[in-house]
């Protein structure tokens, strides 16, 4: 049997990145940064979200409660309620999840219940804001702890871009050349805020997703002589690398830095100008982990996701979104050994869910998602007793004005099918 990610740490801690980790969420909700797991080093340019507090009373209740409760509170809501869990989410929570998938596929799973009164992602707090964009205005969407949020995300904020975009314009203009196409266009990761979604639709530009980013630079490409990319610095030059654009032509700006950290030249001759930011989780992976693992086991197959550094996926079988690894796995055949460079709690299902094959994470340690890993059945309890107690708990509601642009971004991106 596969141990979920909170055995394995209480079981082994010399095998978590962070020990920490084994702990309620709640002791560190009110505390500054992420709490511990991958991105508990990432600075938290606070205040990201309002950070919650769950009762004291859901704190101290046995496993076999809050589960009782999550049964329970389901039952009597009924078709009122619409409960998505993200692939990264922990088995704990993801096992009352109406609908399991990557942050794009459950903001759409939720329009397929416009019965839904209620939305509750169990995800982090961007995922909630696209899905509250996208929801039925009679729906209300709900993170169940608002301290769930994405240091990736938080790594681009609205001001930063605005500067950024500003000191571009300035050094390309606006004119359009000679086939039409605008000096620079905005391409933001599904993975930021609503107001840099929105930032987007204002300025012409669109959303994408990992499994769609290079149709979405196709497109920009059509349209704009160049792409500024934000906020996954590794997403962005893996795909445009793999359009054959030369990394001389993908530099990395930085806001903080005096001309962006960049020459002239080189923004000039810049085809995708790519943002400083990262995941946490992929990060860690690394080319001598899929070295050590085609070493152990012969014929062993990685893939790994394009949040990876650059090395990593070039070293690698293959590269994909969340739903990508999980189809790579699903046309393996029995007794294929694969090694996946993802978040821990998908490679474990993953591995359970296909017990005649040998499915393991390229990192040894234990370091899952920090920020997804802060909702708990405790939340989930509390939020869904609340509803039935006609309370809503931790709504996430996007500025009207802010949502109108964003769904501009998101419907340009939804347009952009991969091959």
């Amino acid at each position: 049997m596969t141990l979920s990610v909170t055995d394995r740490i209480e079981g082994s801690p010399s095998q978590s990145c962070d020990v920490e980790l084994a702990k309620g969420p709640w002791e560190f909700d009110a505390m500054p940064g992420y709490g511990p797991g991958a991105s508990s080093s990432d600075a938290n340019p606070l205040p990201v979200v309002r950070p919650g507090q769950l009762p004291a009373a859901y704190q101290r209740m046995s496993d076999e409660e809050l589960h009782a409760r999550i049964r329970s509170a389901k039952a009597t809501l009924g078709d009122k309620l619409v409960i998505l869990g993200h692939f990264y989410q922990r088995d704990e929570v993801v096992q009352y999840a109406d609908f399991v998938g990557d942050s794009f596929q459950l903001a759409n799973a939720a329009l397929t219940r416009p019965e839904a009164e209620s939305i509750v992602f169990c995800g982090v707090h961007f995922m909630a804001e696209t899905a509250d964009i996208l929801a039925g205005t009679e729906q209300r969407v709900i993170l169940p702890n608002l301290a769930a949020g994405c240091s990736m995300a938080d790594m681009a904020d609205e001001d930063a871009v605005e500067t950024a975009w500003e000191e571009l314009v300035e050094l390309y203009g606006t004119e359009p050349d000679a086939e039409g196409r605008m000096p620079l266009m905005p391409v933001t990761y599904m993975n930021s805020s609503a107001a840099l979604k929105a930032f987007c639709g204002r300025h012409g530009g669109i959303v994408c997703t990992s499994s769609n980013a290079a149709t979405v630079l196709e497109w920009a490409f059509e349209r704009a002589q160049r792409v500024l990319f934000f906020p996954d610095q590794h997403l962005g030059r893996n795909t445009a690398s793999a359009m054959g654009i030369p990394l001389e032509q993908i530099p990395m700006i930085n806001v903080h830095k005096p001309g962006l950290g960049q020459t002239e030249e080189t923004l000039r001759d810049a085809k995708v100008l790519l943002w400083h930011g990262f995941c946490s989780v992929h990060k860690r992976f690394t080319v001598e982990q899929i070295e050590q693992a085609r070493a152990q086991y012969e014929g062993c197959k990685v893939i790994v996701h394009p949040e990876c550094p650059k090395p990593v996926v070039d070293a690698a079988d293959a590269a994909g979104s969340t739903d990508a690894i999980r189809t790579f796995v699903e046309a393996s055949e029995p007794g294929d050994v694969i090694a996946i460079g993802t978040e821990i709690n998908l490679v474990n299902r993953l591995a359970a869910q296909y017990p005649d094959r040998t499915i393991f994470c390229l990192d040894p340690v234990v370091c899952p998602c920090s920020t997804m890993y802060r909702i708990h059945p405790g939340y989930l309890a509390w939020v869904l007793d609340g509803l039935v107690d006609g309370e809503v708990r931790n709504q996430i509601s996007v500025d009207e004005d802010v949502a109108r642009d964003a769904k501009v971004a998101l419907e340009r991106m939804l347009a952009a099918k991969p091959r």
